[in-house]
């Protein structure tokens, strides 16, 4: 139920979803074939519904967005971005701790 908070983006909506999006925006690069990113999802999942509309959690599937993937710069996942007022705040790579992710959130809010 909670992973309704999640919201999949692709090339044609990630302007409307992250980058004019009017609050704090984490972006988990992902595929379905990563071991990482299936651990790191029920953490997402769980973020998403303790911040409510005070945070965005959106999600990009690599495999099905190669080009979105391409114009960040992703070489490896799960990779997750952070996002405020349209601009690229923070980058981190591979599995993070759910303590951190609300870190960098909070540090950008």
């Amino acid at each position: 139920m909670a992973s309704l908070a999640v919201t999949q983006v692709s090339q044609a909506t990630f302007q409307q979803e992250v980058l004019q999006a009017t609050v704090p925006v984490v972006v988990d690069f992902w595929a379905e074939w990563c071991g990482p990113c299936k651990m790191l999802s029920p953490v997402l999942d769980e973020i998403a519904a303790e911040k409510g509309s005070a945070v965005k959690v959106v999600k990009v599937n690599v495999d099905e967005e190669g080009d979105l993937a391409a114009e960040y710069g992703i070489s490896s996942i799960p990779a997750l971005f952070f996002f405020k007022d349209g601009e690229l705040k923070h980058k981190a790579r591979g599995v993070q701790p759910k303590a951190e992710i609300i870190r960098r959130l909070e540090s950008i809010a």
